[in-house]
């Protein structure tokens, strides 16, 4: 099926499983919904960061010592924002996204999604997954800093860039 045909069948199917809503009826499967494949990670290194910044705000600055004159509610306001920082890092779960022809992942700079023509090659190695793109930077996903499956993200990938025709490059150590 053509793409807009596609999106044709998957607008009225939403349509009717709406009706179908309304009159109290089960929905209709929704076959042609896109199939998403999405692989998390768990951010680590930057909580650990902001927690040992903390223990060296806790060690230099603390307000019981007497070399320093800080405001005591100020000073904890601080120490909670930072460990409020660090537990909101740690459950906000990298991830990357891979459908039938997207990608998306989450960045500092918010969500950023490639579609095949704007990925120049994908690289496998072994603890990392690497996609270059045609415009800005690589997206690198790394077992070693954000715990991704990498082993399942290749074989998903090697799917993708044999669908779209994508350059495949694996490297081994």
């Amino acid at each position: 099926m053509s793409r807009s045909w596609e999106r044709k069948v998957q607008k009225n199917t939403t349509e009717i499983n709406k009706r179908r809503k309304k009159e109290g009826k089960r929905s209709i499967s929704e076959s042609s919904a896109p199939k998403v494949d999405k692989f998390k990670g768990r951010n680590y290194v930057v909580p650990v960061l902001l927690l040992l910044l903390v223990t060296l705000y806790l060690t230099v600055a603390a307000p019981w010592r007497s070399d320093f004159e800080t405001d005591p509610t100020l000073f904890w306001v601080t120490v909670g924002c930072y460990v409020l920082l660090a537990v909101f890092y740690f459950l906000r779960r990298p991830y990357l996204s891979v459908t039938r022809d997207t990608m998306e992942t989450r960045k500092l700079t918010g969500y950023k999604q490639l579609r095949p023509s704007d990925i120049r090659k994908i690289s496998i190695q072994p603890g990392y997954v690497v996609i270059e793109t045609i415009k800005g930077g690589n997206w690198v996903f790394s077992r070693l800093m954000n715990r991704f499956p990498i082993q399942r993200m290749a074989e998903r990938l090697k799917v993708y860039a044999d669908l779209h025709h994508v350059e495949w490059e694996e490297k081994t150590k």
